[in-house]
C-alpha cells in the first residue's frame, strides 16, 4: 500500500449580482426555480435539465437516467417569494463546497434579486478567474429577467 501526503492550497470564488426584474416577486421567485429545474441549460443555450426540490433539504440534482447524474447541491433554506439557498459542490467535481443565494425584495411593481456565489476548496483552475461561473450566471439571471418580464407583458396584453 502506498501514502501519498501533499499539501493542497484552498482558495475562494465569488460572483456577486445586484439585478432589478420589472415584474412581481412571486414570478420572479417561480421563474427562478424554472430556471433551475426543467428549463435550466448552459451559456450557450445548450438545454441541461436539472431537478429542484423545492424544500429544506430538497436536491438540486442532473438526473441521466438509469440512476446516474450530479448532485449540485441541497436546498439550506427556502422561504418563498423571498428567499432560496443552496448548498453544494455545484458543477466542481472536487473538494470544494459551494452556496448560492438569491434573496428577493419588492421594488414597487419591480423585484430586486440580489445573488451570490462563493465558494471556498480546490477550485479547478477554469473555475478560479470567474470569467466561466461569472458568464454561466450571468446568463441564468438574463434568462430569468427576459422569461419573468415576458410574462408580464402577457398579462397585460
Amino acid at each position: 500500500m502506498s501514502t501519498t501526503l501533499s499539501e493542497q492550497i484552498v482558495q475562494t470564488l465569488e460572483v456577486v449580482k445586484d439585478e432589478k426584474i420589472a415584474a412581481p416577486i412571486d414570478v420572479v421567485f417561480e421563474t427562478i426555480l424554472e430556471q433551475m429545474g426543467t428549463y435550466n441549460e448552459t451559456s450557450d443555450g445548450t438545454p441541461m435539465p436539472m431537478k429542484i426540490e423545492p424544500w429544506p433539504g430538497g436536491r438540486w440534482f442532473r438526473d441521466l437516467g438509469n440512476n446516474t447524474g450530479h448532485l449540485w447541491g441541497h436546498v439550506q433554506s427556502i422561504k418563498p417569494p423571498a428567499l432560496l439557498e443552496i448548498q453544494g459542490p455545484l458543477f466542481m467535481s472536487s473538494p470544494a463546497i459551494s452556496h448560492v443565494i438569491y434573496r428577493l425584495t419588492e421594488e414597487g411593481a419591480a423585484t430586486r434579486v440580489r445573488f451570490s456565489h462563493r465558494a471556498i476548496g480546490q477550485i479547478p483552475p477554469e473555475h478560479l478567474d470567474g470569467a466561466k461561473v461569472n458568464t454561466g450566471w450571468t446568463s441564468i439571471i438574463s434568462r430569468i429577467r427576459r422569461i419573468a418580464e415576458n410574462r408580464m407583458k402577457e398579462t397585460k396584453s
